[in-house]
């Protein structure tokens, strides 16, 4: 039997990075997999990471809301930051819930956005539309997003997805050295 896993998004990059991270983590289960639109209780574009973890916590909540009988229910949330020198990076944060209301949480790489695209969005503009903007790109974020365009594809944003979902996965998958709190 399959088991279900309800994605916080219709985002095809969203849905197939679950699945692939599920396939990782549990190559002997087979899987289907839903997106739903929820939203998110943040920004469009959430600017630090508490902000985004809380987009990606609310995402899965909302999913596990709208459709209670599954498996998995799996929010991401991409979202940028400043260091302290004022340099703005990218990252996205994965929540996980199970059955049991168990959650598992993992977090991207980050990556420092150049200075073109940082002034967009600071202007108010999205990553994602500022990124097609400054890569004359359309749609990226359902594509590679700007971790694709600034590593020339080398890095897409569906497997720079997979590896944080993985890494969500590890709590649930071991529950006997992470009890419940």
């Amino acid at each position: 039997m399959n088991k279900k896993i309800i994605v916080a998004s219709k985002n095809p990059v969203k849905i197939n990075a679950s699945l692939e991270g599920m396939q990782k983590i549990l190559p002997n289960e087979q899987f289907e997999v839903i997106g739903v639109d929820v939203p998110s209780g943040v920004s469009d574009q959430p600017m630090t990471s508490k902000e985004t973890w809380q987009g990606a916590l609310n995402r899965a909540m909302n999913a596990k809301s709208e459709i209670p009988e599954a498996e998995y229910w799996v929010g991401m949330e991409g979202g940028i930051d400043k260091d302290e020198d004022g340099k703005m990076y990218a990252f996205a944060w994965m929540c996980v819930i199970d059955q049991n209301d168990a959650i598992g949480k993992g977090q991207t790489g980050v990556f420092y956005l150049p200075s073109k695209v940082q002034q967009l969005v600071e202007e108010g503009i999205e990553l994602g539309y500022a990124n097609d903007q400054v890569f004359n790109e359309n749609g990226s974020k359902r594509k590679g997003g700007a971790v694709g365009s600034l590593t020339f594809g080398a890095l897409g944003r569906t497997e720079y997805y997979v590896q944080a979902l993985v890494l969500a996965m590890i709590p649930l998958v071991n529950p006997n050295l992470y009890p419940k709190e």
